[in-house]
Order: C-alpha cells, then structure tokens, then sequence
C-alpha cells in the first residue's frame, strides 16, 4: 500500500480519516489561504485543497496525499475562525434563524494522477437569542472553528436540519473521500 499522507493539521480531519481504518501521516502545509478576487467559495476550497496537496507531494514523492479545505459561506460571504466574543456574535447573528452553506474542496493526489471534488451541504439554524449565544460563547467550543460552531459539539442542539453530507461540516466529506481514494488503490475494496 502507498505511503499515505494527510496534508492538514486538523484533529477533526484526522478523526474522520481514523474512521475508514487507514493508516497515515500527518503533515500541515503552509500555502497562502488568501481569496482571490472574484472567487466563489467553491472555487477557494477546491483551489486550496489542491495546493495543499501539491505543496505536500512535492516533499514526499511516491506518496498519495489527501488535502482538504472546508469554509462556512453565507450569501457568498465566507466566515472564518472568530477572533473574539463580538466577532463570533457577529456570525451567529448572520446565521440566525437561516440556511448557510459548508463547502469542502477535497484532493486526493500522487505522483501521476490528481483528483478533487467540492461537496456542499447545507445546514440550517433555528434563531439564536443573546442567552444562547452566550451559552456557547461561554463553553468554548466556537474558538479556532469555521463559522464559530463545531457541529460535532455543542452548537448540534441549534440545527434542526442538514441537507447534504454530515461530515463534510465537521471538515472532510468521507463518502466522496473514499471516491477518490478509490481510484488510487489505496482501499482494498
């Protein structure tokens, strides 16, 4: 079996990936994450995921490389990490009461072939009043997370309804990862 590398320093990526029973290594390219002008949210993840994987590769040649980018986006706005309470206030404030968008751009690439694929799932937010928004604030669970909230945690007590892959929102669609994976004989299936 190929050496197989996960390029992201993601703990929640490296669960999801611990639950298809590979092994691999981890490594945290550093690229450029700034969006370009005029760039859909699509567009950004996919565009990073194969950067990432390409930056990796690059130092470890006969590997196969798994990369991943996973952004919050509401009304083409992507929202990041919080940088402080009001920040995270903010988003909450936006996703209220709303449906947004998780897009993840996932590549699987080696030294003959690439592959990659966005996925989309949609999730919807009941209304969040102040009480609860401080409620979550208050666990800690917001901070370092895209769009302020960790799906796999607390914030699921706030979303009635997703449409799309689970997984995906908490940071690496495994349904379309094997895909991929498979046409790199990395799973004996």
């Amino acid at each position: 079996m190929a050496n197989l590398i996960l390029a992201s320093g993601s703990a929640r990526r490296r669960e999801l990936l611990q639950q298809l029973g590979l092994d691999f290594h981890i490594l945290s390219p550093d690229i450029d994450e700034s969006l370009h002008n005029n760039e859909s949210v699509a567009d950004y993840v996919q565009r990073l995921a194969k950067q990432k994987a390409q930056a990796v590769l690059k130092q470890h040649a006969g590997a196969v490389v798994i990369a991943a980018d996973t952004s919050v986006s509401i009304s083409n706005q992507i929202l990041g990490k919080p940088h402080d309470r009001e920040h995270a206030f903010a988003m909450w404030s936006m996703l209220s009461g709303k449906t947004h968008e998780v897009y993840s751009g996932v590549c699987v690439a080696s030294d003959t072939m690439l592959r990659s694929i966005v996925v989309k799932t949609e999730v919807e937010f009941q209304v969040l009043h102040q009480s609860d928004m401080q409620y979550y604030w208050n666990s800690g669970e917001p901070l370092g997370k895209a769009g302020a909230y960790a799906i796999q945690g607390i914030a699921a007590q706030y979303i009635p309804r997703i449409v799309g892959s689970y997984s995906n929102v908490v940071g690496l669609p495994l349904h379309e990862t094997v895909q991929l994976l498979k046409e790199f004989d990395v799973l004996e299936l």
